[in-house]
């Protein structure tokens, strides 16, 4: 064969060869863009879903109403969106589950809490697991709980402790009337949105952690009169808790009692 023969077989190998190239990196290059819109898409989802979940969180009457039976939101007892120390915050709360749960007498995930608080604090029902509501505050709980470290415990978890009081229902009506009436109205109705019903038709339920005196007089004494909060001695705390506790609220409903 001539060298220019040889020069032809060359050009028309190299041709497609070429070719090839070109197509490969364009392959490529369009696989790099489509993983990277699938990751954008991916990460828009994510964060649309815990936006909701802290509309939820905060409205919780308004955008999760089909399950709620009081005038309640997760905010008014774990304040500031979930934030607030000693207001039994949901920062680093995702990676302490699954656990076990005394009440329930068995090991619960994320969900059976959230579902608990519904049963109880909500006075309402559970959103099954894979309802949009539910997908939406575990999204928010886990973004909370982003930066957390396992085996140290988030500063401010749970409430404040306080020694074992003796309550006094009748001194505790003269601190409600001095000190929360004027936010949760004498009836205890509350002023919706902004201050909840702390007892009546439109409460939590008589299954709620905060019907025990004791849970709610380290709820208050650290978070409450709001706007002087921290104000109230333990005694009072635990007087005006226990005025409350005497007060009618709705009934749990024991068809949720693995809740």
């Amino acid at each position: 064969m001539t060298a220019a023969g040889n020069s032809s077989v060359a050009t028309a190998w190299w041709i497609p060869a070429a070719l090839f190239c070109v197509l490969a990196t364009g392959c490529a290059r369009q696989s790099i863009h489509a993983n990277s819109a699938k990751q954008t898409s991916n990460a828009d989802d994510q964060a649309a879903l815990i936006h909701q979940g802290k509309l939820i969180f905060d409205e919780t009457p308004k955008y999760a109403s089909q399950y709620v039976g009081s005038s309640l939101a997760c905010t008014d007892c774990h304040i500031a969106s979930g934030t607030a120390a000693y207001a039994a915050p949901m920062i680093d709360m995702a990676g302490l589950f699954p656990m076990f749960n005394k009440r329930a007498g068995h090991t619960i995930s994320l969900q059976n809490r959230i579902q608990e608080c519904f049963s109880r604090s909500e006075a309402g029902s559970p959103p099954p697991s894979d309802s949009p509501q539910m997908k939406s505050l575990v999204a928010y709980i886990d973004y909370l709980s982003k930066d957390q470290v396992r085996g140290q415990p988030y500063p401010g978890r749970g409430f404040v402790k306080l020694p074992p009081l003796t309550g006094d229902p009748v001194h505790g009506k003269a601190v409600y009337t001095t000190q929360c009436a004027q936010c949760h109205a004498v009836d205890g109705a509350g002023v919706l949105p902004m201050f909840p019903a702390l007892w009546g038709p439109k409460s939590f339920n008589d299954g709620a952690s905060m019907d025990d005196p004791r849970t709610m007089a380290a709820f208050i004494v650290h978070n409450m009169p709001q706007n002087h909060p921290g104000t109230l001695e333990p005694q009072d705390a635990y007087d005006v808790s226990e005025y409350i506790d005497t007060r009618p609220r709705p009934k749990f409903n024991e068809v949720y009692k693995d809740y």
